[in-house]
């Protein structure tokens, strides 16, 4: 069973230097497109609502929040609801690039599941689903989708 953890994190670790390399020229990092994509598709999520759907850490968000800005992918403005929650809008820039996220994205799945059958890939994903819901139930997040 170690070699089933150990090739899913090789799968991961292959997948983010692959988009490394095609997002060179877009001037944002591996793990910054999902970040773009979610927050494209939920214009003035808080960085809290990021970091439950995303499952990643909030010092994280707020460190990948802040080179984001940076680069001129997102703005951040109070809450006015709440003023200690910070909403995360993207901008044209984030816009901009969405397709070329999507397609390298796309091509990553191509490229992983070459050789595979229609049936194989359906299983897989299915397989992979599986896996997915279990790990989120060990968090405590079962429930939550993005």
């Amino acid at each position: 069973m170690a070699t089933v953890m150990r090739n899913l994190g090789e799968v991961w670790r292959c997948a983010n230097l692959y988009r490394l390399e095609e997002y060179e020229e877009l001037g944002i990092g591996s793990y910054q497109d999902s970040y773009i994509v979610d927050i494209c598709a939920h214009p003035g999520i808080t960085q809290e609502q990021l970091s439950r759907i995303m499952y990643v850490h909030k010092s994280n968000v707020a460190r990948q929040m802040s080179a984001l800005e940076e680069k001129g992918f997102i703005e951040r403005r109070p809450d006015p609801a709440d003023r200690r929650n910070l909403l995360v809008y993207p901008t044209e820039k984030a816009f901009s690039v969405l397709g070329k996220i999507r397609a390298v994205h796309a091509q990553w799945r191509e490229k992983l599941f070459d050789g595979f059958t229609e049936k194989e890939r359906e299983e897989a994903a299915a397989y992979i689903e599986r896996l997915s819901e279990n790990a989120k139930r060990c968090v405590g997040r079962g429930a939550e989708t993005k």
